[in-house]
């Protein structure tokens, strides 16, 4: 029996990546929370919006799950996703 070791590092040039540039404020923005549909998320992601509500402003939380908790989203959430200011995405158990 063998083992074969995978190299998980992006193999393509990522110079060419910029960040999404920093909004100066979350005061009136739309946030996204993409849940990866484990259980320990949902308390967790519920303070997270009442700190993005009450202490930053923010006028909307959009909350999705993931269909599969090991794949990438699903192309409507990643549509859906284009229409927020923010994203957060979280893995829980």
């Amino acid at each position: 029996m063998s083992i074969e070791i995978l190299d998980p590092t992006h193999e393509d040039d990522s110079r060419a990546f910029a960040p999404a540039t920093r909004l100066a404020t979350l005061a009136g923005a739309t946030v996204g929370i993409v849940s990866n549909g484990k259980k320990g998320t949902k308390p967790f992601f519920d303070a997270v919006e009442r700190e993005l509500v009450e202490r930053h402003g923010v006028a909307k939380v959009v909350r999705l799950t993931k269909a599969n908790y090991s794949a990438p989203a699903d192309p409507e959430v990643i549509n859906e996703a284009e229409r927020w200011q923010a994203l957060i995405a979280g893995v829980g158990d």
